[in-house]
């Protein structure tokens, strides 16, 4: 039943990947970069979570063009990218949690640029 939890949710991802206002995304890099590039993505709930599966050895790497946002890791791990790359340790789901972690309130729609860099 998990399984199939999971595999819901991973297909609703995918579709969601395609708008820049809807998460959770599932995002995939493209063959001739290691870097996935979301431009004018919209955050409209606290968060945006983003998932992934990185390769054993790979980094990861957080780049947001917004203060204003905090990137975490937080399945399999725990991880602030604001410290350093995450390593990864196991081909596994990754999710990538944006959150608003500014001082003022936060806007109905927040636009940010986001670069998640997966490093050999």
């Amino acid at each position: 039943m998990a399984e199939t939890e999971a595999n819901i949710k991973n297909s609703y991802a995918r579709l969601a990947a395609k708008r820049a206002d809807i998460c959770p995304k599932m995002l995939q890099k493209d063959v001739d970069t290691n870097t996935i590039e979301r431009i004018a993505e919209v955050m409209v709930d606290e968060h945006c979570d983003y998932f992934l599966y990185p390769r054993t050895g790979q980094q990861i790497a957080i780049t947001v063009n917004n203060s204003q946002i905090e990137a975490l890791l937080i399945v399999p791990a725990v991880h602030d990218f604001a410290d350093s790359a995450y390593q990864v340790a196991s081909y596994d789901k990754h999710v990538i949690r944006l959150s608003y972690y500014g001082a003022a309130y936060k806007p109905e729609r927040l636009r940010y640029d986001v670069a998640i860099s997966l490093i050999d």
